[in-house]
């Protein structure tokens, strides 16, 4: 009859089947933890060396664009900067659009 029903057990701290409290916090503490290490931590980084990268945009730097448009910096503004796209074609975007600062000559490289 025992395999149907299962047996009753006294009554104690902790009854068979019922996890321990302090297993269970630590088990969230190291959900946090990987959480933070693997996820919040890289993508914090990555948001400042973006915000640096976007405040040390000078007119001259070749940058590229978040769509992919290869440019040199014509004109700064405090949010927005003009990019030469080609000769007499100037565009105006907003700094945090920059993806990337490339070294000086990669424009002339890449367009001939």
């Amino acid at each position: 009859m025992s395999f149907f029903f299962p047996s009753a057990f006294a009554q104690s701290q902790t009854a068979p089947g019922e996890p321990n409290q302090f297993i269970t916090l630590a088990m969230f503490g190291g959900m946090f933890l990987l959480m933070y290490l693997f996820i919040i931590r890289p993508q914090r980084k990555r948001q400042k060396e973006h915000k640096d990268l976007i405040s040390s945009l000078s007119k001259g730097d070749e940058v590229v664009m978040g769509s992919g448009l290869l440019a040199k910096i014509v004109k700064v503004d405090e949010e927005y900067i003009t990019v030469e796209a080609a000769d007499n074609v100037q565009l105006r975007f907003q700094r945090a659009f920059v993806h990337a600062v490339l070294p000086k000559g990669t424009i002339k490289k890449v367009s001939g």
